[in-house]
């Protein structure tokens, strides 16, 4: 089971870009984040054209995220426990079943910057609630994929000029040890598990010809119960996407699974 993520940045925007990727690399599950549209304007059409189910979980022009499967997607729910007033859309989740059940959540964690303020307050405390998401899915002991656009840079070596980002809500210490202790839990980081050392990236920036140059960082994370990571075959990063025509700033990680 090929299961993907892909921060799109706007579905209107990747209209002609995303259908192609998909065409090419056919991945089985999908996750979107920054899909910038409510439930009812997404164009579920193109993706059911081409044999996937499709939930999502979006917000008016921010946010939004979603599930694109070839499979049958199962027990969705939306929206990351332990807040009840939090209306950004930023979590859904859904049980997928291959070979055997994974459960797939979708994240599209707060960037949280300026630093210090609210929005980095949003982002520490959205953490915390994810990591008692995560505690509950490692203690069910069945296959779960954590999987989306984290917004943390987790080590020097995830980013090309990593000085730059220092004081960065993306590579600030206390977002790299919250992220850290999901970790620690019993998660493996996808990529990691079978890729070592600087130079992967999966954001270049659009200013200052960041692609061109090659100054990425790695913010797109699969992190895995040992359920999950036992069946792991491989992981890769699509970075070719950005040299495409209109692309995200972002690039496709996928994780393949003996599921």
């Amino acid at each position: 089971m090929k299961i993907a993520s892909f921060n799109i940045n706007g579905i209107k925007a990747r209209a002609e870009a995303l259908p192609r990727w998909l065409d090419h690399a056919n991945p089985d599950v999908v996750v979107l984040q920054e899909i910038k549209t409510v439930d009812e304007a997404f164009p579920r059409e193109m993706f059911e054209e081409r044999g996937y189910n499709v939930e999502t979980h979006g917000q008016k022009s921010f946010n939004g995220v979603a599930i694109l499967s070839k499979y049958p997607l199962e027990d969705v729910t939306r929206g990351l426990p332990g807040d009840d007033t939090d209306e950004q859309a930023r979590w859904i989740e859904a049980t997928v079943t291959g070979k055997r059940a994974i459960r797939i959540c979708g994240l599209y964690l707060p960037n949280g910057n300026p630093v210090p303020g609210p929005k980095y307050d949003y982002k520490l405390a959205w953490m915390a609630r994810m990591e008692q998401r995560a505690r509950d899915l490692l203690a069910s002991e069945e296959p779960a994929v954590m999987l989306g656009d984290y917004n943390i840079i987790p080590q020097a070596e995830d980013a090309a000029r990593p000085e730059a980002w220092r004081e960065d809500a993306l590579f600030r210490l206390e977002s790299r040890e919250a992220f850290r202790r999901i970790l620690n839990l019993g998660f493996t980081d996808a990529f990691r598990a079978r890729h070592q050392g600087p130079g992967h990236y999966t954001f270049w920036d659009y200013q200052a010809g960041s692609w061109r140059r090659n100054d990425g960082i790695r913010i797109d994370h699969l992190l895995l119960t040992p359920q999950a990571a036992d069946l792991l075959r491989d992981c890769q990063i699509d970075s070719s996407e950005r040299a495409g025509d209109k692309p995200s700033d972002h690039v496709p990680i996928w994780a393949d699974l003996d599921a």
